[in-house]
């Protein structure tokens, strides 16, 4: 399968990163010096294992074939089917799971976890039989790879079965070829037979405008066309300086099914702990607790019967 092999010039262009601690830079296997792309299509280059030939369009990245005994409200009266996000903890603090085909956000500030939650949810659903896509603007693919290899999930298999598809992109290359991604996205997303896509992350695309208004313009359509693909999405956001719960910019939050907020609760007696929220998640009734929860070699844990406080 080919995939993306696009790399992101961090220093050239002055961009400050703010990704998850596990989560290191390619050194002797990145290049500084990436190719630079014109189009959406030629950001893919390369084959999975080898040096294979420049592909010309969008469809080569995907190779496609032809507290424990806490009480929920009464139970949501719905036909949609539902999912589960493979968190342990969290799953359970959620009645019947997420509605099939939302569009999810997971909000934090650097290192609480946010792209551990997209992979485990990648993850969850590839081990069940679906196919995902796994769509970068922070590092190149061979670093999701490896980050999901040191967590205990086979990537590496699942590229070379054809059951996922990493794409890594530059965000500005992104921003200025975004109406075509826009088409493409939905119809590719069909063809590969995907059922589960993350995006990593959202801030970065809004920080490519200036202006709030324009930005507020291409995130919700953006959104729109994810949404329109009919899959199960999470996209990742930072959070604002002044407030953890809310995003950088203030938008992502409110054109999502689901906003799940990771945060650091830091108190004078106890020490510095994790601890995750579910702000919203629409047609589905779930715990507003916060609870605590850890990152350790197998990803993400939330202490469901334990308090934060």
């Amino acid at each position: 399968m080919e995939a993306v092999n696009c790399r992101y010039a961090r220093a050239e262009r002055g961009w400050t990163m703010s990704d998850d601690d596990w989560f290191e830079q390619d050194t002797e296997d990145s290049p500084d010096d990436g190719p630079s792309t014109d189009d959406f299509e030629s950001a893919f280059d390369g084959e999975i294992g080898g040096d294979g030939p420049s592909t010309d369009d969008f469809e080569s990245a995907f190779d496609a074939g032809s507290g424990g005994s806490e009480e929920f409200d009464e139970e949501f009266d719905s036909d949609i089917p539902r999912i589960d996000l493979g968190i342990n903890g969290l799953d359970n603090m959620i009645q019947g799971g997420v509605p099939e085909r939302s569009l999810m956000v997971v909000m934090g500030s650097a290192g609480t976890g946010k792209t551990t939650f997209g992979l485990q949810f990648l993850n969850e659903g590839i081990e069940n039989g679906e196919r995902g896509v796994y769509i970068t603007l922070e590092e190149t693919k061979d670093a999701v790879r490896r980050a999901a290899t040191e967590k205990g999930w086979p990537f590496d298999e699942y590229m070379a079965e054809n059951k996922l598809a990493v794409v890594d992109l530059d965000p500005i290359e992104m921003a200025n070829s975004l109406t075509s991604i826009r088409g493409d996205l939905p119809r590719l997303i069909d063809a590969f037979g995907a059922e589960r896509l993350v995006l990593d992350s959202v801030s970065l695309l809004e920080m490519m405008y200036d202006e709030q208004s324009a930005r507020r313009t291409e995130v919700f359509d953006f959104t729109k066309a994810l949404k329109s693909a009919g899959i199960s999405t999470m996209v990742t956001s930072e959070v604002s300086d002044t407030d953890s719960y809310t995003s950088k910019y203030g938008i992502i939050e409110y054109l999502t099914d689901a906003v799940f907020v990771l945060q650091y609760v830091r108190s004078d007696f106890k020490e510095t702990r994790l601890a995750v929220e579910i702000q919203k998640i629409r047609n589905a009734n779930h715990s507003r607790e916060t609870k605590p929860y850890e990152i350790t070699s197998d990803g993400i844990s939330v202490y469901q019967q334990a308090s934060i406080f």
